[in-house]
């Protein structure tokens, strides 16, 4: 395997972490898992023996570590509880792989600082269940993919199309040069969402819970629309926002 193909192999591996989260990784069968770490100092027993049986029985390598060691693969060492697993999501990946060859239409989600686990994992499940081609979201200013994400994503983080980053601005320019439109929510935009109609490739910004997109997303975007409101409401839950935008095309289809 050369370098680009082990870039590529590392780039889609998830890396989750506690014994209820490995377990339930282990338990789908689908989810290729390329390693189970495990704590030296771990007591046997209860959920651990079903995860070391599961990894036996689909032959997955396992490597013991010290405490130490564990904390630095897991990046949580107070809830990972002596397990993390590098799960192989063939549709998780960097954007710039998505960017070497992109279809000739696409809609994206971004997330810009949505820091809310429970928020991050409805808002995975929506995009998953969708006809959109998948979220992006960078490390940086945004909740990681924890398993308070998982739990909330009920489990659909193994299969959406994700595609990380570090920075959004970044990853937005480069979207940009490969002629991507963006496109922000925003209550004081004059155009609404159903008014709004993509020429080309588009990706749909939805900012923090409560101080919405930067300032610096907002200066590289093309396009800002809003969603029309009844009865003093001024903003939607951005999980509830990220279900109307993944699933526009389809509602607007409906006879």
């Amino acid at each position: 395997m050369d370098y680009q193909d082990k870039k590529k192999f590392f780039d889609q591996l998830l890396t989750v972490y506690g014994r209820n989260t490995v377990l339930e990784a282990l338990q789908e069968k689908d989810i290729p898992v390329h390693k189970l770490h495990l704590a030296k100092t771990n007591r046997r027993g209860g959920s651990l023996d079903k995860i070391l049986n599961l990894a036996r029985q689909r032959d997955i390598e396992i490597a013991y570590h010290s405490r130490e060691a564990l904390s630095r693969i897991s990046r949580n060492q107070r809830q990972d509880q002596g397990v993390a697993a590098d799960l192989q999501c063939p549709r998780y990946g960097h954007y710039r792989d998505f960017l070497a060859r992109p279809p000739a239409q696409y809609q994206l989600i971004a997330l810009d600082r949505v820091t809310n686990p429970q928020n991050l994992g409805m808002v995975i499940r929506s995009i998953c269940a969708s006809p959109i081609q998948g979220l992006l979201l960078p490390s940086k200013g945004c909740a990681p993919l924890s398993p308070l994400v998982i739990k909330a994503s009920a489990g659909s983080v193994f299969h959406c199309p994700i595609f990380r980053g570090e920075e959004l601005t970044e990853a937005l320019q480069e979207f940009i040069t490969h002629g991507a439109e963006v496109c922000i929510l925003s209550a004081d935009a004059e155009q609404s969402l159903t008014q709004f109609k993509a020429q080309g490739p588009v990706i749909y910004v939805l900012g923090n819970e409560t101080t919405g997109v930067s300032q610096a997303v907002t200066d590289l975007a093309q396009h800002e629309v809003h969603i029309p409101m009844c009865n003093g409401v001024e903003s939607l839950n951005v999980a509830v926002t990220a279900a109307l935008l993944a699933f526009r095309d389809v509602i607007a289809t409906v006879d």
